[in-house]
């Protein structure tokens, strides 16, 4: 008798039990998070962006003299190699110098490169430029990732 009590109360306390979970079911899906609202995310902007200069670690700046020094000894009257091979001891980096051409800026001769740069952390493509600044010693002008 005492199991007949129990199943008559489980049976009536199971149309109570669908009807709390339909209506929580109905609550959650009428102001939830839809696909328009994550469809239009405004704070995302696709297309071009303005070049931003990235600080310089050390190693990529022990590059870059290393580059300018290559750069600087090369004697360019015998004619500008059409790739030059260089590497970086100190940090195990290496790659190649092409396109490089001299010129004088406002009396400062000068000399533009291009030059690859296999690191730990990938291949890059840079383009420079270093000039002879006062005192004879070579300045690099700029050494930029593209």
């Amino acid at each position: 008798m005492l199991h007949r009590l129990q199943a008559m109360a489980m049976t009536a306390r199971r149309p109570f039990f669908l009807a709390t979970m339909a209506l929580c079911l109905a609550a959650c899906g009428s102001r939830g998070v839809t696909l328009d609202d994550i469809a239009r995310d405004t704070s995302i902007v696709t297309g071009s962006v303005g070049k931003t200069e990235a600080p310089k670690d050390a190693t990529e700046l022990s590059d870059a003299t290393t580059i300018r020094n290559v750069v600087s000894s090369l004697d360019l009257e015998a004619g500008a190699p059409a790739a030059l091979a260089w590497a970086n001891a100190e940090t195990g980096s290496r790659g190649a110098l092409r396109h490089i051409s001299e010129y004088t800026d406002q009396g400062t001769l000068c000399r533009r490169f291009e030059a690859t740069r296999e690191s730990f952390d990938g291949i890059a493509l840079y383009q420079g430029e270093s000039c002879l600044a006062s005192g004879g010693m070579w300045a690099m002008t700029a050494f930029d990732r593209l």
